[in-house]
């Protein structure tokens, strides 16, 4: 029996559920005035009607702690730092609706510089 098709996700966005015990030196991306932007974002993208073509996962820490809430856009590579619900809702309509990172919400290329290249 042959399968249908399924098409493959134009974005994937991965969320950073990292969350530290209180009084933990790291910051971490989810805490009591964060731990409702993952949800926030899949209902922003149902309500949009793409989720689906756009899949959000929840992950641990992305190693930018200190520039937390985090939040990857892939294909890409555009990592959003300090997002917030405004934030996510300007991404939604700006980079994942219209093709155009929101450039003022990436993370500084001092701390996100440029993928290794493992290929030798």
């Amino acid at each position: 029996m042959e399968m249908p098709s399924i098409p493959q996700p134009t974005f994937y966005i991965f969320k950073c559920e990292q969350s530290s015990p209180p009084g933990m030196p790291k910051p971490s991306c989810v805490n009591e005035n964060t731990r409702d932007l993952f949800n926030y974002t899949a209902q922003s993208l149902m309500k949009a009607g793409i989720m689906g073509p756009v899949q959000i996962v929840r992950t641990s820490c992305l190693g930018r702690c200190q520039m937390g809430p985090l939040m990857l856009v892939e294909p890409g590579h555009h990592m959003y730092a300090s997002v917030s619900k405004e934030k996510i809702d300007k991404i939604i309509e700006e980079h994942i609706l219209g093709g155009n990172p929101v450039e003022e919400y990436l993370i500084s290329s001092q701390f996100w510089g440029e993928p290794v290249n493992l290929v030798q």
